[in-house]
């Protein structure tokens, strides 16, 4: 038997892992514990730059919302990509995973699907979330009216990314008969360009869990996840003998490497890994202070993850 372990990206995290932990110990699936993790996020209105209702919206006001679940077992997966007006967008990525036979349903279809499966459409704003985009709206017009985009060259927002302004939760369960579980959602980058999707919801990017490899997940600037396959990267180095920290280690000097030959200095990513004994790793590219939580059995951390700049 397995001890249960949950990390999650952020501090934020801790409240994912804590949630997840009372679902482990009851010994319920792992993907039933990080889908509880994730969703105690996506109900906390107060963290406002990054996953749920309430975060910082598109650069014409939408709130649009991404995720994607995968059960290590089986290798089923779901995903939704800029789906609006659902409060709960990594439920709904179960549901694509079990009750439909593909993996990913996108923007109106996406919304369309949630309301045969019983979601209610909700107003994802608070009256924070409306203010801080009316006071930041003025900026973004100047900027464009300089010639000047939030949004840069790369396709990534003009934002520093950190545990006050960045875009996704990534929660990676363990449970006790040593299956793996895991989910990622996010609202993705503050100021985006309407309809732009990044790694979160994408399986092989933002999240890959395989029971005989391990799990890994991703945060920050999700371009340059998607550029290197960033979990399955992680995966498949753990499947060949690389330990959690030493994968994630791994894809921030790839992701490093990538950005690199973009004229980018450094990449902005940071990685989590779990194996399927209950070893952890992180990592961070240069000057993203990334922080995780961990959980196992009733004690609740909060780490830092090793940082390797773009020379490492």
């Amino acid at each position: 038997m397995a001890e249960p372990i949950t990390i999650a990206t952020w501090p934020f995290g801790k409240t994912a892992v804590e949630a997840a932990m009372k679902v482990l110990a009851r010994g319920e699936p792992a993907l039933d514990a990080a889908l509880a993790g994730a969703q105690a996020v996506e109900d906390d209105t107060s963290i406002r730059n990054s996953v749920g209702f309430g975060s910082l919206p598109d650069r014409l006001g939408r709130l649009t919302l991404d995720a994607c679940v995968m059960d290590g077992r089986t290798l089923a997966c779901g995903s939704v990509a800029c789906v609006e007006h659902i409060r709960h967008p990594a439920a709904l990525a179960r549901r694509v995973m079990e009750k439909t036979p593909h993996v990913m349903l996108v923007g109106d279809g996406a919304k369309w699907f949630a309301l045969q499966q019983g979601f209610p459409l909700e107003v994802p704003y608070t009256a924070d979330s409306i203010k801080e985009w009316l006071d930041a709206h003025p900026d973004l017009k100047k900027k464009e009216k300089a010639g000047k985009s939030p949004v840069r060259a790369d396709g990534a927002a003009d934002i520093t990314i950190n545990e006050f302004n960045h875009d996704t939760v990534t929660v990676l369960s363990l449970d006790k008969k040593g299956h793996l579980g895991g989910v990622c959602t996010t609202s993705g980058l503050g100021y985006k360009l309407p309809g732009r999707v990044g790694d979160s919801p994408i399986i092989g990017a933002g999240l890959y869990v395989d029971d005989l490899a391990g799990a890994a997940g991703g945060t920050g600037v999700g371009e340059e996840i998607i550029r290197i396959g960033g979990s399955l990267f992680i995966a498949e180095q753990m499947r060949a003998g690389k330990t959690p920290q030493e994968a994630c280690e791994l894809a921030c000097k790839r992701a490093n490497a990538a950005a690199g030959r973009r004229g980018v200095h450094p990449a902005r990513v940071a990685f989590l890994a779990l194996d399927p004994k209950g070893n952890v790793g992180a990592a961070c590219t240069e000057k993203t202070d990334f922080k995780y939580a961990v959980g196992r059995g009733d004690k609740v951390e909060l780490l830092t993850a090793k940082e390797i700049g773009p020379t490492a």
